[in-house]
């Protein structure tokens, strides 16, 4: 059994905030997490878009333990095992049309994953005898991850203003962010070819034969909250990585494994990537796992070059975590969850317009499937976003957690520093009951939160 943590000992758990030691939590029931001393929250967003089952699912559950009393662990520079290559297989077989015969590596998370993307995509270029090949681009306002590398892809300026000095040079296009970036008059179809045509701007300014990748989240989740492209967008993204010969990454850490209703998020768009990074969700929770799907374009190159990969991590194709992420697709699949997604989704968008349509600090409510957010404006008309120094994330987090309801609030939204949105990324078995209730508790947490700041 586990040591009970003694009442009167401070943590020794490097926390996130140092000065607070967080409510102990115990026990995990569907769409609800209880804490030591009994008291129960409604997670309402799955941790950070994770438990998209909900917690302790009894299939998940029994492959896990089954899989730690008949093989816990291997190294792959020795074997292979059953779980991962039964559920690359899987994965490779739900890619989009034109992937091909590619292949998967299975990481330890989301960032993990990312920096294989960003390696990988090196390495095919380098065997292809395009050395030159070397840089990166991304979007303003996203999020790839916190290691290094991944870090570097990201646009938020928030999360990276302490690590700037260590990060590799990447450049940063354009987000598709109608609200934020959208002209008064501008139709969807110009402003998605206007907000694409950046990546070539950028890519002519750099030079076409020093690019190798561009990386776009289909839905942008944490650092903007849950912002969809606008219809076309993406299909005029591949046409331009095609005329320069450079990959595309989806990472789909995030929005992908069914948050937007779709296995792949990319489907949504009718666009095949080169490589798609997933995680959050292909885990649920149950195991640490992250994955890189690598189409067959991409792992051309380097199986009739080197042959080998010049990439690798102690805990890559884990068997407990394959065997997790395998019953998690069973689950999805077989026992209609990933089919709830997109209704449920109509239900949780439907409660948000009706309690915050017409919310005096609410300008946008946006997202896709089970992956919703509201941005917050202290002006609605111009879209003047709250001063970051009201740090009103972290206060709309807390007030949250006392009336019993677990969001992802974060800040930076607007522009990297400034604004703030409330993520919501329910699992997929959430009722319309929860549904319900989650609105009104984050009704009463935001109104606190707002009269607190307002009386200030």
């Amino acid at each position: 059994m586990p040591e009970t943590p003694r009442a009167n000992r401070p943590s020794a758990v490097l926390q996130r905030a140092l000065g607070w030691t967080p409510p102990t939590v115990v026990a995990g029931e569907g769409c609800t997490l209880i804490d030591a001393d009994g008291r129960r929250y409604l997670d309402a967003s799955g941790g950070a878009a994770v438990s998209c089952l909900g917690h302790s699912n009894a299939r998940v559950v029994a492959a896990v333990q089954a899989q730690v009393a008949r093989l816990p662990f291997a190294h792959t520079s020795f074997f292979t095992n059953a779980p991962a290559e039964a559920l690359a297989h899987r994965l490779i077989d739900r890619a989009p049309p034109g992937f091909g015969a590619g292949r998967a590596a299975f990481l330890g998370g989301g960032s993990e994953a990312v920096e294989a993307a960003l390696k990988l995509v090196r390495q095919h270029f380098v065997e292809k005898g395009e050395p030159g090949r070397f840089r990166v681009i991304s979007r303003q306002g996203s999020y790839h991850g916190n290691t290094l590398g991944a870090l570097a892809a990201g646009g938020h300026a928030g999360r990276k203003r302490i690590y700037q000095p260590m990060l590799m040079d990447v450049a940063h296009v354009a987000p598709c962010h109608p609200y934020r970036h959208r002209a008064p008059g501008e139709t969807e179809a110009a402003y998605g070819v206007r907000a694409a045509d950046t990546l070539a701007t950028e890519i002519e300014r750099l030079g076409p034969e020093t690019v190798a990748a561009f990386i776009a989240e289909p839905v942008v989740g944490a650092t903007l909250g849950s912002v969809p492209a606008v219809a076309g967008y993406f299909a005029r993204i591949r046409e331009i990585c095609d005329r320069y010969g450079i990959l595309l990454i989806a990472d789909e850490v995030m929005c992908g494994m069914g948050r937007c209703g779709t296995l792949i998020a990319m489907a949504h768009e009718g666009v095949t990537p080169d490589l798609i990074t997933i995680a959050k969700g292909l885990g649920a929770g149950y195991q640490p796992i992250g994955a890189l799907l690598a189409s067959e374009r991409v792992v051309a190159p380097i199986e009739a070059g080197s042959g080998m990969l010049a990439h690798g991590h102690t805990y890559m194709s884990h068997a407990v975590g394959c065997a997790a992420a395998l019953a998690v697709l069973d689950v999805l699949e077989e026992d209609g969850v990933l089919a709830r997604v997109a209704p449920m989704g109509r239900v949780l968008e439907s409660a948000l317009r009706a309690r915050f349509g017409a919310h005096p600090n609410v300008g946008d409510i946006r997202g896709r499937g089970l992956f919703w957010s509201l941005e917050l404006v202290e002006d609605r008309a111009s879209k003047r976003p709250f001063p970051a120094a009201m740090n009103l994330a972290a206060s709309i987090k807390r007030a949250a957690q006392r009336h019993g309801l677990i969001c992802y609030p974060s800040a930076g939204t607007a522009d990297g520093v400034n604004g703030d949105h409330v993520l919501l990324a329910p699992p997929y078995i959430v009722t319309e009951a929860e549904i319900a209730a989650l609105v009104e508790m984050l009704d009463s947490a935001l109104g606190e939160t707002l009269a607190a700041r307002q009386a200030a």
